[in-house]
Formats: C-alpha cells, sequence, structure tokens
C-alpha cells in the first residue's frame, strides 16, 4: 500500500488544529486514516503546540510512508527527520525531554507544643 503522512485538518472555522495522518495515498484527503501519529494546534497560545508519537512517525518512515511539504517541516521541527537520517531505530528514539512539573508543596507545619 503507498502511504503517505499528511495534515488532516479538524477544529472550528478560525480555530483549526490538524491531526498528523497516516493515509492511503490513492485515497481521497478527507478519507480514512490508517493511523494518527500526533496533532498540531497552530491556534494554540502563547506558541504553537506540537505533539508527535516520534517512534511511531519513524517506524512509518521506515515502512515507506512519504510526507508531504507540511508534514515533513513537523517531523524535521522535532528531529524525526534527523533520526530517520541517521537510520536510528524506533527503538533508540528516546523520548522528548518533559517539563519538569511544578509541584505545589505545603510548607511544612511546626509540631504545637502544649
Amino acid at each position: 500500500m503507498a502511504t503517505v503522512i499528511r495534515m488532516q485538518r479538524v477544529g472550528r472555522t478560525h480555530a483549526p488544529y490538524y491531526r498528523v495522518v497516516v493515509m492511503d495515498s490513492r485515497r481521497r484527503t478527507r478519507g480514512v486514516e490508517v493511523d494518527v501519529l500526533g496533532v498540531y494546534q497552530p491556534m494554540a497560545r502563547p506558541e504553537p503546540k506540537i505533539e508527535i508519537d516520534r517512534q511511531k512517525a519513524l517506524e512509518w518512515l521506515y515502512k515507506g510512508a512519504q510526507p508531504s511539504d507540511t508534514a515533513r517541516t513537523i517531523l524535521s521541527n522535532n528531529g524525526v527527520m534527523k533520526a530517520y537520517a541517521e537510520g536510528k531505530k524506533p527503538e533508540e528514539l528516546a523520548p522528548p525531554a518533559a517539563e519538569p512539573e511544578a509541584t505545589a508543596e505545603a510548607p511544612a507545619e511546626a509540631p504545637v507544643e502544649a
């Protein structure tokens, strides 16, 4: 099956977001996707939000899926295309560094003496 990695538009008028999907290239653009790799939200504030499953994307590239120009740019920004060019296996690809979550620590209470 000839597969392609595309951006599938979803959302509302003036508030789009896109799914990065793998589709059969012989099907229509709004057709059924084979696999969903992630999402791209260009209207997110303060900056656009990109969430891609890097291992899954790399697996599809090794299977022969051809990314569209826009999908290639998004995959490049996440380091997937660099890993593909270097010949890394999907298992070797480390997940992106997660931002440490801010934990709300309550101040320790002093014991009350009676």
